[in-house]
């Protein structure tokens, strides 16, 4: 399995205002130095009814247990 890192306030920060300025996924990932998956997965997972918003989506990517992976095969007993 490959480690990753969450993404950072500050890269949240950067990305939430290319995004306020129109920039696309690509140009964001690219300034924030991650795969445009990344930014996809972001936007998808941290988005409210208002849209993204910075300070909801670090709250949201905080409080979310990172433990909530499930197994795709079931070991039996």
């Amino acid at each position: 399995m490959r480690d990753y890192e969450h993404l950072s306030q500050e890269q949240r920060y950067r990305l939430y205002t290319l995004k306020k300025t129109g920039q696309g996924q690509t140009t964001i990932a690219k300034a924030v130095a991650v795969h445009k998956s990344t930014i996809s997965r972001e936007f998808k997972r941290n988005q409210g009814e208002r849209g993204y918003r910075l300070k909801q989506a670090h709250g949201k990517a905080i409080t979310r247990p990172s433990d909530q992976v499930n197994p795709r095969i079931k070991e039996s007993d």
